[in-house]
């Protein structure tokens, strides 16, 4: 699928960042099929790209995402329509996770419900500073998705897990980031140059090595420390029999930036 092929999607270069910006302003993008779909599609063709080494997702307009479509919902879809719509959730959100290209969530306005789980389940979750971030799903008779349930824990402690989901509260980019659940926030104003300066800084680490350590680091707490010093005495073997490894060692001992090349 090409760039002029995706609906609900907008994508831009920026070096060797991939922007992926969700585009149905109109629905505060609002997520669907075809949205699932396009996404992941857009994901495996960034992590298939060597020249890409950071993603970036965010929103056209005033939402990151809002989550479900509801107007979709009512317009005569069998139970079969609605869980395959609901597996597209979950195939995405574990594709975020487990890909091995570092991927950002840059929040720019409202991220609710399946919108939250999406930026949730990436490796970075940035927040203008007047975006909200809610799971309203218990609230509205629903259910969560995306493995959230599985995550959220781990970011923010049960406690405050349990606060976020029972209640369904928003909260904005300040509180995300004091309990745990976001990374950085910034002034509404040039947000998404703030989040591009922060994708570039992660893009310009060695690839081979944050792959390493985002497979470590994000399901680390399912192993046992023996296997992780294990991957762990792999992960620095294989990486000493790449040209990155040299280029670190030698851009340390002559005191300049090292130039990664993914080789």
């Amino acid at each position: 699928m090409s760039q002029a092929e995706y609906e609900t999607l907008i994508l831009r270069r920026h070096g060797q960042v991939q922007e992926i910006r969700f585009n149905r302003p109109h629905r505060l993008n609002a997520v669907t099929e075809t949205l699932y779909a396009e996404l992941n599609d857009a994901l495996t063709r960034a992590e298939a790209d060597g020249e890409v080494r950071v993603v970036v997702l965010t929103g056209e307009g005033r939402a990151f995402c809002v989550g479900a479509d509801l107007k979709e919902h009512k317009e005569g879809r069998t139970a079969f329509d609605r869980r395959q719509y609901l597996q597209g959730e979950q195939i995405v959100c574990k594709r975020l996770m487990q890909m091995q290209t570092p991927v950002i969530a840059a929040v720019n306005g409202f991220a609710l419900g399946a919108g939250a789980e999406l930026a949730i389940a990436a490796d970075f979750l940035l927040m203008a500073d007047s975006a909200q971030i809610g799971l309203p799903e218990v609230s509205i008779g629903n259910f969560l998705g995306g493995g959230v349930t599985w995550l959220l824990p781990r970011l923010v402690g049960l406690a405050k897990a349990r606060e976020l989901v029972f209640l369904g509260e928003r909260i904005n980019g300040a509180e995300a980031v004091r309990i745990g659940l976001a990374n950085r926030h910034y002034p509404d104003e040039g947000f998404l140059d703030a989040a591009l300066a922060f994708a570039e800084r992660v893009a310009s680490k060695a690839p081979f090595s944050m792959a390493l350590a985002k497979e470590q680091l994000t399901f680390s707490g399912e192993r046992t420390l023996d296997a992780c010093l294990a991957a762990e005495l792999e992960g620095m073997t294989f990486v000493g029999t790449t040209r990155d490894w040299q280029e670190g060692v030698d851009a340390f001992a002559e005191k300049r930036a090292p130039r990664f090349q993914g080789k």
